[in-house]
């Protein structure tokens, strides 16, 4: 792991944070701990969920636990705000566990980085539903482009379901 630059490099414009959102959206879904760890300062903090921790090789062992259970993983990200060297960012995730039940994932996280590029700071809040395999929305490795490409989803409320 020997990248120390990772272009584009702060202050964001909006195409630049634009473009992170987006590289980060491809190196997750790669399910590839090594490479995502890339991103990240050396000493890089990291909040997820109530998870607290420092360093690539923490965040390599706690993407490598999140691989193991988090099966067929898809990520779809998508730039909420920035300013200065940080951006918040919205997001969802599908995936089964190893019984085969599918949950989606919904969090927000906020990014700070280094002058080079680097994402020192990383703290996220995630909820998870159960959901049926009917109600998935990214069936394949192209659907979290396809989401990027046209963005509906995002742009109209919700329904509310209540977990009975």
């Amino acid at each position: 792991m020997t990248n120390q630059s990772r272009p584009p490099f702060p202050p964001f414009t909006s195409a630049t944070a634009r473009q992170k959102v987006q590289m980060a959206q491809e190196a997750w879904n790669t399910r590839d701990p090594q490479r995502v760890a890339l991103a990240y300062t050396r000493d890089s903090q990291w909040r997820n969920r109530d998870e607290f921790f420092q360093g690539r090789e923490a965040i390599i062992a706690f993407l490598t636990r999140k691989r193991d259970k988090e099966l067929e993983y898809r990520l779809v990200k998508q730039g909420w705000s920035f300013a200065g060297n940080r951006i918040a960012v919205r997001f969802f995730y599908e995936w089964h566990d190893a019984a085969g039940a599918w949950h989606r994932s919904h969090g927000n996280e906020l990014w700070e980085f280094d002058a080079s590029g680097l994402m020192r700071r990383r703290e996220a809040s995630i909820n998870d539903r159960a959901i049926g395999e009917s109600e998935r929305l990214l069936r394949d490795d192209a659907a979290p482009r396809e989401w990027n490409e046209n963005p509906s989803w995002w742009n109209e409320p919700q329904p509310f379901q209540p977990q009975g």
